[in-house]
């Protein structure tokens, strides 16, 4: 307030107008961008006071599309969707956690995967290690094993033009193609994380309070972590512990019988949705 010419009592910002600033106009791992975030609002008041206007300012959410300008950020929550064929998986960034999504889909073929996104090449050995476990546990998911040969598979990371790469899609990788085979939805309160083996196991992987952290913020209600990732439980905020459901796998099996709906629920919640895309930030993900 000093800084920018205005007295105590002058001006007024909102707790739901700072949250906005916070959630909806910066992205960091400091603070300096709310800083300056924080600094047009009153800045903004500062030119109104030197024109006359007398009383206390208030900044309410409301007006901070007129301050700053539109959302940069948009909510990972009202960007979620709710078909077949995608799964939430949780990322690491440098400037803290995320979630993003992964797609797929497939179309008549001759068995091919495609790979799109801006994907690394861990990452897209993730994806292949993912489509061979489906394959081969395919008769267990209820999948009709002679539809891989004639079926191209495309898995797709939306925000393309953001470099990704990490093992620990692996598991949300899995869970978007045995949703999209047996047609069945992963529930839209559920985000994953985790590198598998061929066998079907879950292996740790980092990042684990950012990426909880991220799930929280988003509106999640259910994180699937590796259960060798339990000694990294202390590290997450208590808030986020108290709130948010954890379930611990060791095999990949457990996240099928945890995370998908039900082929009713999978056909009444697809019907007239489409699927929509997380805004990316600009920093590259490590998944």
């Amino acid at each position: 307030m000093e800084a920018n010419g205005v007295q105590p009592g002058q001006v007024e910002i909102a707790e739901e107008a700072l949250r906005d600033i916070i959630q909806h106009y910066t992205r960091e791992a400091g603070v300096r961008n709310l800083e300056r975030e924080i600094g047009k609002t009153l800045r903004h008041a500062a030119v109104r006071i030197a024109e006359g206007q007398t009383g206390r300012i208030q900044i309410a959410r409301e007006n901070l599309a007129d301050i700053l300008g539109a959302p940069q950020f948009e909510s990972e929550l009202a960007m979620r969707t709710s078909v077949p064929g995608v799964a939430t998986g949780l990322a690491w960034t440098p400037v803290g956690g995320d979630i993003l999504f992964i797609e797929a889909t497939r179309a008549s073929g001759s068995g091919k995967l495609i790979l799109t996104g801006h994907l690394g090449e861990v990452m897209r050995e993730s994806a292949q290690a993912a489509l061979s476990i489906v394959k081969n546990r395919a008769e267990s998911f209820g999948i009709e094993a002679t539809e891989f040969g004639k079926s191209d598979i495309h898995i797709h990371v939306p925000a393309g033009a953001i470099p990704k790469d990490g093992p620990s899609a692996g598991v949300a990788m899995f869970m978007a193609l045995v949703s999209l085979m047996t047609e069945r939805t992963v529930r839209n309160d559920t985000a994953m994380t985790g590198e598998i083996s061929l066998r079907g196991l879950v292996l740790p992987v980092g990042g684990i309070k950012e990426k909880v952290v991220a799930a929280h913020r988003a509106g999640i209600k259910r994180v699937m972590l590796p259960a060798r990732n339990r000694k990294d439980f202390e590290d997450i905020p208590a808030e986020s512990r108290k709130e948010l459901e954890f379930i611990w796998l060791e095999r990949v099996d457990e996240a099928v019988s945890s995370a998908l709906e039900s082929k009713t629920t999978a056909n009444n919640l697809s019907a007239g949705t489409s699927i929509r895309h997380m805004a990316g930030s600009d920093a590259q993900a490590r998944l």
